[in-house]
């Protein structure tokens, strides 16, 4: 069958492109979604069931849908949680939310869109002669489209050193991918656990391990040994910020910052402040100063700029002043067996030292890998036949100011668009959902805008 559009992914990014897709295409059109993932529209980070596991958005800016900007904070009030726009919901309801919203625009039966779910992964995908990209699913079927959306998000990122020197009855106290929780039944109260990678998701597996009776010591090893920070309880007016005003280099760029957060009353103001333009401020900076800013400046923005809500901090905090959690900067070189322990040895930040931690448990919270193309087997084959390519820092694929992907030696009349963090070498600031969606909604528009005309 040969679709309208066909969206590639199952998670947020997904989600709200099929919505604005039920939303905005006539009902003539025929829209398919491929993707596997069981969670349909929840993804990794709105799957987790734990209370503690909040965004760190507030309500008020996590509509699924731009043009309905209360939609959330409405279902929330309705199904009984006592939560305000500025409020931190848990990330369990967000999921429920995207879930349920999805669900109510495929109930409408009345004058829309053809919307096929394919649960299956999509292996492979060659251009037809007739003006269609194809993908060839894992069941064996091949659908085509006219129009197509790549929505793949990023993987968890691999341990930074190879465990193959840790005997087996050990190696399964390493636990790759924080986020099947499952693991935290295994851990002992007094165990003692070592986590890699001192991002939001560390203080997501810190807080799990306390809810769950863990009352053991936790050393986080990070290159930097820095934990984001918290929002505000009562957050200040953001500073508008004139781009156009700001120097050229990141160094510039970070000492006109550092001058406006001391006059500012609270340094949150500022970084509020850039949220709305980021991007423009992105599109003006050099490939040389983009890399730039990658290489030195990126874990300072990522714990200012991607803070946990206030509660959450401030019990975070509360463990690290007791020194239940205890922070180490270096450089992870091996990991080993001390008897019947895990030894992570390290490289102390700033010197030729090395040191050691011994634990019962390694727990990789290094993150998300970087949406390049890597993490992907589809992404790898289209990129092997040309059909997509690298961006030129690597953290993404070749789009336009569109969000259509940029590839000179392809064919075929149909359009290829990304959404969310494929596009980051462009946006950078794409992994949010208050940028997602409005990405996806002027996606949607692009393709609607190229449509024929429904027959009369």
């Amino acid at each position: 069958m040969i679709y309208d559009v066909i969206v590639v992914g199952s998670g947020f990014s997904a989600i709200a492109v099929t919505c604005n897709l039920i939303e905005q295409l006539p009902a003539s059109a025929k829209v398919a979604v491929i993707g596997d993932d069981p969670g349909f529209g929840r993804g990794t980070a709105y799957r987790t069931e734990l209370y503690l596991h909040r965004l760190n958005v507030p309500a008020g800016r996590m509509s699924l849908l731009p043009h309905r900007p209360d939609d959330f904070v409405d279902w929330l009030k309705a199904r009984g949680r006592r939560l305000q726009a500025g409020d931190f919901a848990s990330r369990s309801d967000y999921g429920l939310y995207v879930r349920d919203t999805l669900a109510r625009l495929l109930r409408k039966r009345d004058n829309r869109c053809r919307v096929d779910l394919i649960k299956a992964k999509a292996a492979g995908c060659v251009e037809r002669y007739n003006s269609t990209l194809a993908f060839q699913l894992g069941n064996g079927d091949e659908i085509a489209g006219r129009n197509v959306v790549l929505c793949l998000g990023v993987g968890n990122a691999s341990l930074p050193v190879d465990p193959a020197s840790v005997p087996p009855f050990l190696r399964s106290r390493i636990v790759e991918n924080p986020w099947r929780l499952s693991w935290l039944r295994r851990v002992a109260p007094s165990d003692t656990v070592c986590i890699l990678g001192s991002g939001l998701t560390m203080i997501d597996q810190v807080l799990a391990l306390r809810a769950h009776g863990h009352r053991g010591r936790i050393d986080v090893l990070s290159r930097r040994g820095l934990a984001p920070l918290g929002h505000a309880r009562t957050p200040p007016a953001p500073l508008p910020i004139d781009v156009q005003a700001l120097p050229g280099t990141i160094s510039d760029i970070l000492k006109s910052l550092r001058a406006k957060s001391r006059e500012a009353a609270d340094w949150r103001a500022v970084m509020d402040g850039l949220r709305p333009v980021t991007g423009a401020l992105w599109q003006r900076l050099s490939s040389e100063e983009r890399a730039r800013f990658l290489r030195h400046a990126l874990p300072w923005w990522n714990i200012h700029r991607h803070r946990v809500a206030p509660d959450v901090f401030d019990r975070f905090e509360k463990l690290v002043s007791e020194a239940t959690v205890r922070f180490h900067a270096g450089f992870l070189k091996s990991l080993a067996a001390e008897e019947d322990r895990l030894l992570a040895k390290y490289r102390v930040r700033a010197t030729r030292e090395f040191a050691g931690i011994r634990a019962d448990w390694l727990v990789n919270c290094t993150g998300m890998e970087r949406a390049g193309i890597s993490h992907s087997p589809l992404l790898k084959e289209m990129s092997r036949i040309q059909l997509i390519a690298p961006d030129s820092l690597g953290i993404g694929i070749q789009v336009d100011a569109a969000s259509e992907v940029v590839v000179p030696s392809r064919i075929s009349p149909a359009r290829l668009f990304a959404v969310g963090a494929l596009t980051a070498g462009q946006f950078w600031e794409i992994t949010a959902v208050p940028d997602i969606r409005v990405q996806a909604k002027a996606v949607v528009e692009e393709i609607v805008s190229t449509l024929p005309a429904p027959e009369a």
